[in-house]
């Protein structure tokens, strides 16, 4: 699928370029298929020069701040650094957790098995993450994630930990899809094979919060959810109370 780089400018100035990232588009170019759309591939005819600050994981959509200046650059680095960016993120996991805040804290260690994901081990690095139910859905929930330190997988990984997988991880979950199927009581089957309401990892970054680098002006960005996971939400919310 072509993205059109109109479609994911949330804002723009001479600095700064903030996006809402679709799922499916790499952050970062792919070694190992260097023709794979990435983010600066799709907009570098509009919106180049640009470098990287952060990056989303292939299948997690959201907010994404690119800078357009080397000053810039180095001075969102800083804060990133310095942890000065509040990022959310809202995951739909499998489960229903009977609180409704928890801070996780339990240290990460990368590439720490033979599968090379991340894992809980005590000699790992310091990672805290708050969790906050947002909503019930039947079998599932939908969770607000809010990082404090930024590891590796960090949220999926403390998801899964607390026994709470995200939808559709492969790497520290079932990895499984929903379809309609699964709660609709009346549902009817079609002809043709049930395509799954979702079939990738239900994670989204939904806002972004931090200091502009060059104006210190306070900035707030949140994404709308992409149309397969606005789907199952809103699904689950009819027939899976």
């Amino acid at each position: 699928m072509a993205h059109k780089p109109k479609d994911l400018v949330l804002w723009s100035d001479e600095a700064l370029l903030v996006i809402n990232k679709p799922a499916g588009l790499a952050s970062l170019p792919d070694g190992y298929d260097p023709k794979a759309p990435h983010v600066k591939s799709v907009l570098a005819a509009t919106h180049d020069p640009l470098y990287i600050v952060h990056r989303l994981d292939k299948d997690t959509s959201g907010v994404l701040v690119l800078a357009r200046s080397l000053e810039a650059h180095r001075l969102l680095n800083t804060e990133f650094e310095k942890r000065r960016v509040a990022k959310t993120y809202h995951a739909l996991v499998a489960g229903r957790p009977d609180w409704t805040e928890r801070v996780m804290r339990l240290p990460l260690l990368p590439d720490g098995d033979r599968q090379h994901r991340t894992v809980v081990d005590r000699k790992g690095k310091r990672a805290v993450t708050v969790l906050r139910l947002l909503e019930s859905l039947g079998p599932y929930s939908l969770i607000e994630a809010s990082p404090q330190t930024g590891r590796t997988h960090q949220i999926r990984v403390h998801l899964a930990a607390a026994g709470f997988p995200i939808v559709g991880d492969e790497l520290y979950g079932r990895g499984e899809s929903i379809s309609l199927s699964e709660f609709k009581l009346d549902y009817k089957a079609e002809k043709n094979p049930e395509r799954p309401l979702i079939a990738r990892l239900a994670l989204h970054a939904f806002s972004l919060a931090f200091e502009h680098p060059i104006t210190r002006e306070a900035l707030y960005f949140e994404a709308g959810y992409p149309k397969d996971l606005g789907a199952v939400i809103n699904q689950l919310r009819k027939h899976a109370r």
